[in-house]
């Protein structure tokens, strides 16, 4: 299984299929193996690759660490990028996933096209954003951490997914209690549009932790993006409703990605 290395950690990853690359990266409960159910619905189409990042899944410390720097992980995605030479990649993050996928397509944008903020702002650094996100912050942590990711009537009628969903973070060095900076030196507005990658947001109707409000917003501030609600899905959409998830996911890759000179 390959792994690349990053400044002190051994960054695990998967390639499967081919054709225009798809990079996923995980949320704070996830690891590569959460996105089973996009890898199996995409890898005939497209290249995905998944991966863990530093303090998740099967990626090795050079040294035990308690604590996790949120400003690393983009360059855990970057390093991929690297060593699997990927261009004209679509980045799709999910939750504090999109953070790093948003600075990573920043900083390789001759190997990144387009960057998908998977129930996210990606760490833009706005003021009236910061403002709506920290309100949706503050009604969600009312609610106990698993209504925040799944909806009600699907952790009663799938009782063995939504046991599956809470098991895959066991498998992580790094909880969400573990992680700093997240949202600190996010690029501006500025910095988005003079990269040139597009930015799309994927939201759910029923996110529990962004709302569509605040996505709308972040949407309308940021020139040239795209955005697709999904209804009825909740904030981890990939896992309750993965068909629409899916298609919105190859619909981006299919329309928003132009071919870019080899880097």
């Amino acid at each position: 299984m390959p792994y690349v290395d990053s400044d002190g950690a051994s960054i695990y990853y998967e390639r499967h299929g081919s054709g225009p690359a798809i990079v996923f990266v995980h949320g704070s409960g996830g690891h590569h193996a959460a996105w089973w159910q996009q890898v199996a619905a995409l890898r005939d189409e497209f290249t995905v690759v998944t991966l863990d990042l530093r303090g998740f899944g099967r990626t090795e410390l050079s040294a035990p660490q308690t604590e996790f720097d949120g400003q690393a992980f983009y360059g855990d995605v970057v390093a991929v990028l690297d060593q699997e030479d990927l261009t004209d990649a679509m980045l799709v993050g999910q939750s504090i996933g999109s953070v790093a996928a948003l600075r990573a397509g920043l900083v390789r944008p001759e190997r990144v096209g387009s960057v998908v903020l998977g129930h996210s702002l990606g760490g833009i650094s706005h003021p009236e954003l910061t403002e709506l996100a920290a309100a949706d912050r503050a009604e969600a942590v009312k609610l106990p951490v698993i209504d925040r990711l799944l909806t009600r009537p699907f952790q009663q009628d799938r009782k063995d997914l939504t046991f599956l969903f809470q098991q895959m973070g066991t498998f992580n060095t790094a909880t969400m209690q573990d992680l700093r900076n997240l949202d600190t030196n996010g690029p501006g507005l500025d910095e988005i549009r003079d990269s040139g990658v597009t930015v799309a947001f994927l939201a759910g109707e029923k996110d529990a932790v962004l709302s569509v409000k605040t996505v709308t917003r972040a949407h309308e501030l940021v020139e040239g993006s795209h955005l697709e609600i999904v209804p009825g899905a909740p904030h981890s959409m990939y896992w309750e409703t993965p068909e629409p998830y899916n298609a919105a996911v190859a619909r981006l890759r299919r329309t928003l990605t132009a071919p870019k000179e080899t880097a």
